[in-house]
């Protein structure tokens, strides 16, 4: 198809793995006699973070299907396969040798969802950089935003995101009365479990899927989790089958059980749409469309649609809008001085802690975890042993498939490990054993006691917390929302404390290289 292309080119659309929509403004004006879009899938991209199969798979199979779309629709694509006989080896070689191929008059690239990205091609020539609508807000929404802010608070840009679409309002009232039924959305399972919860669907693998799923398995062996069962959603119909999935049959308990966690099973009542979100197969506006026309049928409460909404227009612009008006130096930040690498047994589960056996071992299977998963489980281990926030980072861009840069940043490195100071959250999310006690039942088969910090049946969860608190006592001897942890940790006497630290250290050295 190349060879059939004028030169030089009209304009070249450089279209990258998490931009696989078909409306995306880079095709406005697009000529299919005068233009051409370019795709690679460049072996620097598999291989900067050491990569999950499965989020191999997904990408480039993902990436090969938005490449048939296009050409079904007479647009020219010049397409770089990672299987051909001499791929190039980054993003900015693919894009350099499209240029001397074709000589393009115009370089068009909507942002791309990494930093790194968008300055190594924008090295390589000028490019028209588009703002495109697939967001509710740009970079430069969010830095007017922040004018004026003496902190940002999560709840304020929601607010105003809820105004600026009108969803879930009444003129100007929220819908229900209340702008956040978060209270409303702390359930836990009891000692039964959660039942029988709906099933995800799994998406027969197309002949384009299948054959990535084989280049993925000869040329990735040594890559951390399995391609068995690989049914992931790769095209635009099998996102909106998903999304209609969860509509129907579980959004009606998401808010309830959104924080519960329970063995063996990490959808529950979420949705596992955020991988073809952040690819772009979904827009985020017909997703909250869709949920709430579940509310207004009758058919999910306001408390589940309002936090599923929250999460879409609320934390995923928000996050984006701190990414792109943080970085680069964002990726330097480290808060808490942390510089312990990522523990061995999180890339093989292999561990006696119940909890974080099953988290990561579901994780190594399927790509996915939810959010409290990652928060205030595998996050929050990270948080406790000290691990450097941006090595943090890459574990998480290298294992999950809805994982791209600017969201895994600002919810990784900030959030997760309040790497970046309290821009994200004032305070660090740290919690004992007790926390996973009362929110899962992973304690009831553990040999550790989510009660004891020392002794051979500690939990390494309540240890590191308090060595945790105690490492940093002084920094967060200020922080209001810190005070009753702190108090807490003065009631105790200084032998138990020391005993508590040096046991603290003990695990820290056992898990690392």
């Amino acid at each position: 198809m190349s060879k059939a292309l004028p030169s030089p080119l009209r304009r070249l659309v450089v279209v990258c793995g998490d931009q696989l929509d078909r409306e995306s403004d880079v095709f406005d004006g697009f000529d299919p006699a005068r233009d051409a879009v370019l795709m690679t899938e460049a072996q620097e991209e598999a291989t900067y973070v050491w990569q999950h199969k499965r989020r191999l798979v997904f990408f480039f199979a993902a990436m090969r299907s938005f490449r048939d779309v296009l050409r079904k629709d007479g647009i020219p694509v010049l397409y770089n396969a990672l299987d051909d006989a001499d791929p190039p080896k980054t993003l900015a070689e693919g894009l350099s040798r499209a240029i001397e191929a074709h000589s393009p008059e115009e370089i068009v690239l909507a942002r791309p969802g990494d930093y790194r990205v968008l300055e190594a091609l924008t090295a390589v020539a000028d490019i028209r950089l588009v703002e495109e609508s697939h967001f509710l807000t740009t970079p430069a929404d969010f830095r007017e935003f922040r004018k004026g802010r003496k902190r940002l608070v999560l709840e304020d840009f929601y607010r105003q995101m809820r105004r600026q679409t009108g969803y879930l309002m009444k003129g100007d009232k929220p819908e229900g009365g209340e702008w956040n039924f978060d209270k409303e959305n702390r359930g836990t399972f009891g000692k039964e479990g959660p039942g029988l919860v709906p099933g995800r669907e799994g998406f027969p693998r197309s002949a384009v899927t299948q054959a990535v799923v084989d280049m993925v398995g000869e040329r990735f062996p040594d890559a951390p989790g399995s391609l068995e069962d690989f049914e992931e959603p790769v095209t635009r119909e099998d996102a909106l089958a998903a999304l209609d999935e969860f509509i129907e049959h579980r959004l009606c308990e998401f808010g309830r059980y959104q924080d519960a966690m329970w063995e063996g099973d990490s959808t529950l009542y979420h949705s596992r749409i955020s991988q073809v979100l952040n690819v772009k197969l979904l827009n985020p506006r017909e997703v909250c469309e869709a949920a709430i026309a579940a509310y207004d049928a009758g058919r999910a409460p306001i408390n589940a649609v309002e936090g599923f909404v929250r999460q879409v227009i609320g934390w995923r612009e928000f996050t984006r809008g701190i990414y792109w008006t943080e970085m680069p130096d964002y990726a330097e930040m480290n808060g808490l001085d942390a510089h312990e690498d990522v523990p061995d047994f999180f890339w093989t589960g292999e561990t006696d802690m119940a909890c974080l056996r099953d988290a990561i071992g579901k994780l190594l299977k399927t790509g996915y975890a939810h959010h409290i998963e990652r928060l205030m489980l595998m996050g929050l281990y990270l948080q406790l042993h000290g691990t450097d926030p941006f090595k943090a980072h890459e574990w998480h861009m290298a294992l999950y498939l809805d994982a791209i840069d600017w969201v895994s940043m600002p919810n990784m490195l900030g959030m997760s490990q309040h790497g970046d100071g309290g821009i994200v959250g004032t305070k660090p999310y740290c919690a004992s054993g007790a926390y996973i006690n009362r929110m899962g039942h992973y304690c009831r088969d553990c040999r550790f006691d989510p009660k004891q910090s020392t002794g051979e049946k500690a939990c390494p969860f309540t240890t590191l917390y308090w060595d945790f608190l105690a490492r940093h006592e002084k920094k967060f001897a200020s922080n209001r929302r810190m005070g009753l942890q702190l108090a807490n940790l003065r009631r105790k006497d200084d032998a138990e404390v020391a005993a508590i630290r040096e046991k603290a250290q003990i695990l820290i050295k056992s898990v690392s290289n």
